[in-house]
């Protein structure tokens, strides 16, 4: 037999009485506590007495005054983990706890002791101040009479005698306990789990931490139930406690889009100028679009960013699914600044038409002069008829990710796509073929690819007629991917007032950040100056006339046209900063090169890109008096009913039939799994493409 190392009496670390099972601290009060029974629970551990032993599954055994089996050993050893000052008396209303309880490193929670005539505002309460003793303490209890006047239970463990009955006063809701049985001898629960952690407890017991951190994670709630109440969970009942109350903390789906067109109302009301509008199904009100941008993005894109947009969307996570558009521009130093979003119940060509239309009157709207834009997009179908139709003007590029992801997917070489992102950024055309060589050199299939994809035109800088500044990618999801995924699975309102957030905080980060720069230029642009100056030390420049140079290099010769702001390298007019030749040039005929950036990469431009304010927006709670105005907008507030879920665009996933060689047939079938959202089996959430 197998000897246990265990500690009686008070260890270093805490009292005896802190750890035990059930704690439950010797009351005077106690209504059948005699001497008697005083006695009977004082044990000793001196030589003479054999009243105390283990049996081989750890559970404590507590004899009074029989003999100690012959089969049970006692064994005192000291244990580096838990060692004991001494071996002493133990007091009374102390009860010794089985080793595998009092190993555990936890931090134990308070607990109120219950007494005789204590009172609870309803039995809900009573039941649940019960609960969390019984889970504290590491003993389980059984239910006996639970109704609108009375509660009784009992010790789950068999033979135990502990019982407490409770009973609603007369005229009121409160209930106070009658009676309190007696006192454990069943040592409590020996294994890790708990009959009465349920859900809802554990939705209960870290509401604070979800409150101030919702992406806390099932595995770190499993870690702070078992640090701070010694209990051990699986992980789908911590996911499930957290699922159960995020729902109670962040509402119904369906109530959010009841209160999108209040919601509206409170973005156009407290942020003057800025475009907010749902649309419905004439016929039941059901949900279709909803299209936000705030005045503030508004204008610092019209009147400080690069006129560059990126065009990208991502799919909703959430009840309804449905999808997420952006329409993204670009400030100065090439940080995103999201300017509309649109919310859709299914991306397909008219969504994108909508959107489109929507983003296009916004512009219009607000500038007497519209800028001839470049938009990046991955060049689908829907989103090039979207932007022949609104921005004929415009000229449309191809994501470089887009091409390069689709590039590595069919060719699955490093190497290759290294050569495809040189030729996507060789300023020249003859540079550009060399790349392309390169690539059929390595790959005449890879080469033979490209050609039949999409045109150079459309993504290699050399021959691409608009202006991107060097930016070749519209990868807006992959940018925000931090926040914006999480958000995803939120009810629409709390949805967009996460993006809503963001965007405040970015627009005042950048602000105060931007007050603190000394330079003409901002960092990214100032940079790539200093280098192209610190470059031009070492040419040579002749000067052809009062605004054209020719700049000799270890690699050739450029010319260059300050007047034009034009290289023969290309680079100026890519990346819209004086190039190492401009830079020579101007230099020679004493010229401050800051002043020959675009004005979009000057610090002042900047500092306008972010001067206005996205203002907050009150709590719901007092949307509805604040829209009772009455006039116009009280006249648009409908019901808005939830979408009529759609099955996701792209083909389903098809499970190979199993065929008759499989070795399938001696396997031990696989653990059935659930969809929390549809409520079928063979799927998860995640995956779930299930209409509602």
């Amino acid at each position: 037999m197998v000897k246990q190392d265990f500690v009686i009496g008070q260890t270093r670390d805490m009292p005896l009485a802190q750890d035990s099972h059930f704690g439950l601290e010797h009351s005077h009060n106690a209504p059948h506590s005699t001497d008697d029974s005083v006695t009977d629970r004082q044990l000793s551990l001196a030589s003479q007495s054999n009243e105390l032993g283990f049996v081989e599954n750890n559970n404590l055994s507590l004899t009074e005054h029989g003999e100690v089996d012959s089969n049970l050993e006692l064994s005192a050893h000291q244990n580096p983990d838990m060692v004991s000052s001494h071996l002493s008396v133990l007091q009374p209303g102390y009860v010794i706890t089985s080793p595998i309880v009092q190993s555990r490193t936890v931090i134990p929670a308070p607990v109120q002791e219950l007494t005789v005539g204590q009172e609870f505002p309803d039995v809900k309460s009573c039941r649940r101040a019960l609960r969390d003793m019984a889970i504290a303490l590491h003993f389980e209890i059984q239910t006996v009479k639970s109704d609108k006047t009375r509660f009784t239970a009992k010790c789950a463990s068999d033979g135990c005698p502990w019982r407490i009955h409770a009973a609603k006063l007369p005229g009121v809701p409160t209930f106070t306990i009658r009676t309190i049985h007696s006192e454990h001898n069943c040592g409590g629960i020996a294994h890790l789990g708990h009959q009465q952690a349920s859900v809802q407890w554990v939705a209960s017991s870290v509401e604070q931490r979800l409150r101030e951190n919702p992406h806390c994670k099932p595995k770190e709630i499993l870690e702070e139930i078992h640090r701070v109440h010694g209990i051990t969970l699986s992980y789908k009942q911590a996911w499930r406690g957290k699922e159960r109350f995020m729902a109670s903390f962040r509402g119904s789906f369906e109530e959010d889009y009841r209160l999108l067109p209040q919601y509206c109302n409170q973005i156009r009301r407290t942020n003057p100028g800025s475009m907010a509008s749902v649309c419905v199904n004439p016929v039941d009100n059901s949900f279709l679009r909803l299209f936000i941008s705030y005045q503030a993005s508004i204008y610092g894109f019209l009147n400080a960013c690069r006129p560059l947009i990126g065009l990208n969307r991502t799919v909703l996570k959430n009840k309804y699914l449905g999808a997420l558009l952006f329409a993204t521009g670009f400030d100065g130093d090439g940080e995103l600044f999201p300017l509309a979003f649109g919310v859709v119940d299914e991306e397909n060509d008219e969504t994108w038409m909508w959107f489109l239309s929507q983003l296009h009157n916004l512009l219009e709207t607000n500038t007497g002069n519209m800028p001839r834009l470049t938009i990046l997009s991955d060049r689908r179908k829907c989103i090039v008829d979207a932007v022949e139709s609104n921005f004929p003007t415009a000229f449309h590029g191809l994501c470089m990710l887009h091409l390069s992801e689709n590039f590595r997917k069919e060719f699955n070489s490093i190497s290759l796509c290294n050569l495809l992102w040189e030729a996507a950024n060789a300023p020249t055309e003859s540079e550009f073929s060399a790349k392309i060589c390169q690539i059929a050199e390595t790959s005449q299939d890879a080469a033979y690819w490209l050609q039949q994809q999409f045109e150079p035109r459309l993504w290699a800088s050399s021959y691409f007629e608009g202006t991107r500044f060097g930016t070749l990618t519209a990868d807006v999801v992959g940018s925000l991917n931090s926040w914006i995924l999480e958000a995803s699975g939120m009810p629409i309102v709390q949805m967009m007032e996460s993006v809503r957030r963001q965007l405040m905080t970015w627009f005042n980060e950048r602000r105060e950040a931007s007050m603190q720069w000394n330079s003409v230029l901002v960092p990214s642009a100032e940079q790539r100056v200093a280098e192209a100056v610190e470059c031009s030390r070492m040419f040579q420049v002749t000067r052809a006339n009062d605004m054209e140079f020719n700049v000799i290099t270890g690699k050739g010769n450029q010319v260059v046209d300050i007047r034009r702001w034009l290289c023969s390298c290309r680079g100026w007019q890519l990346y819209g900063v004086p190039c190492s030749h401009a830079a020579a040039a101007l230099i020679f005929c004493k010229q401050n090169v800051h002043r020959f950036a675009e004005g979009c990469f000057t610090v002042a431009t900047y500092r306008k890109t972010y001067s206005q304010t996205i203002h907050p927006i009150p709590d719901r709670t007092v949307w509805h008096e604040m829209c009772g105005g009455g006039g116009e907008e009280e006249e648009e507030i409908v019901v808005v009913n939830p979408p009529k879920s759609l099955r996701p665009p792209g083909q389903p996933r098809k499970r190979r039939a199993a065929q008759s060689g499989d070795r399938s047939g001696g396997q031990a079938a696989k653990r059935v799994v659930h969809c929390s959202r549809c409520y079928q089996t063979g799927h998860f959430r995640t995956t779930c493409a299930t209409p509602i």
